[in-house]
């Protein structure tokens, strides 16, 4: 049985920090939490290595002249959510994909491109369309 992981305030205070910028000073954030660089140092390397946190990089489209990001829900029916995930994440425009619970069993975030003839029609024509057992799907756009 896997041991259970525990999360205390100055760790979930560091994955805040985190949050809000992935490429954030160590220093930076001691100095924020009033707390020494080497403890973020080997908090952050310690929730790495457990699979607690993941740093990852976020598109910006607003920064993307002529680009357009989306949210979709995807309701399947299948409950292999894990290998529909797999496959939704190797679509044109798809960044990333994540099981979720509720409503919806996918949510994917999609970087459109309208000028250059990818837009959200293009996404569900050439691309969602290879993706069977989609029961239902709810966009979002960011």
């Amino acid at each position: 049985m896997a041991e259970s992981l525990k999360i205390d305030s100055t760790s979930l205070a560091i994955i805040k920090q985190l949050h809000g910028d992935g490429r954030k000073p160590y220093s930076v954030i001691a100095e924020e939490l009033s707390i020494t660089e080497n403890t973020v140092r080997s908090r952050v390397y310690k929730l790495l290595n457990d699979g607690v946190l993941d740093i990852t990089g976020r598109v910006n489209p607003d920064a993307l002249t002529g680009h357009q990001m989306i949210l979709a829900a995807l309701k399947m029916s299948t409950v292999e959510l894990g290998a529909k995930a797999e496959e939704l994440s190797r679509l044109r425009g798809v960044i990333s994909v994540r099981v979720v619970t509720g409503r919806y069993d996918l949510l994917a975030y999609v970087l459109l491109h309208p000028d250059a003839d990818f837009s959200l029609l293009d996404f569900f024509s050439t691309e969602l369309s290879r993706i069977d057992k989609i029961q239902d799907i709810e966009t979002f756009v960011v």
